[in-house]
């Protein structure tokens, strides 16, 4: 299945996600933000159903380290793609289509965070051409989005990758 479409969440789309990715109130409080232009949802659908998605932060990063090292840089976070659908580049074209989504706003760069521990995603990242910043690791804040609609903050501690989306190749 490498043929996805990929475009931008709506709110109609929430039930469609949280059937197939759980995950309520997180997609909500994410839509909520879209809606206020503090982001961007992109989902990747094959036929009617979702399989992945990422979000692009696009105000000000909440770690200090970030708004003072990448003032006005977007923040690429939380991508996933159910497991029975990785492996087939679905991953990729999300970050790539959020690329040239933040380069079509005019962006320079992008950021991300990856824990410690997640080799995969850094690999991942570092194919795509993603560069860890000459900086230590950022303490920072998972938020895990209960079924129940709380929100806890979890610490923890990322690598900082960035990405000059000058170098993404025109199409």
């Amino acid at each position: 299945m490498r043929h996805v479409r990929i475009r931008v969440a709506s709110d109609g789309d929430l039930p469609a996600l949280v059937r197939a990715l759980g995950q309520g109130p997180y997609f909500a409080a994410q839509l909520r933000r879209q809606r206020a232009g503090h982001g961007v949802l992109l989902v990747a659908w094959h036929a009617f159903t979702p399989v992945g998605d990422v979000y692009l932060w696009l105000g000000s990063a909440e770690e200090p380290e970030l708004r003072d090292r990448l003032p006005g840089v977007p923040l690429l976070t939380h991508l996933e793609v159910l497991p029975e659908h990785r492996n087939r580049r679905i991953g990729t074209q999300l970050v790539e289509a959020a690329e040239w989504w933040l380069r079509d706003l005019g962006h320079a760069r992008v950021a991300l965070g990856v824990d410690l521990d997640n080799h995969r995603a850094g690999s991942l990242y570092g194919r795509l051409g993603y560069r860890e910043w000459a900086h230590p690791p950022v303490r920072t804040t998972r938020r895990v989005y209960r079924a129940d609609g709380r929100v806890e903050q979890v610490p923890d501690v990322c690598r900082i990758l960035v990405k000059d989306l000058r170098e993404v190749q025109a199409r």
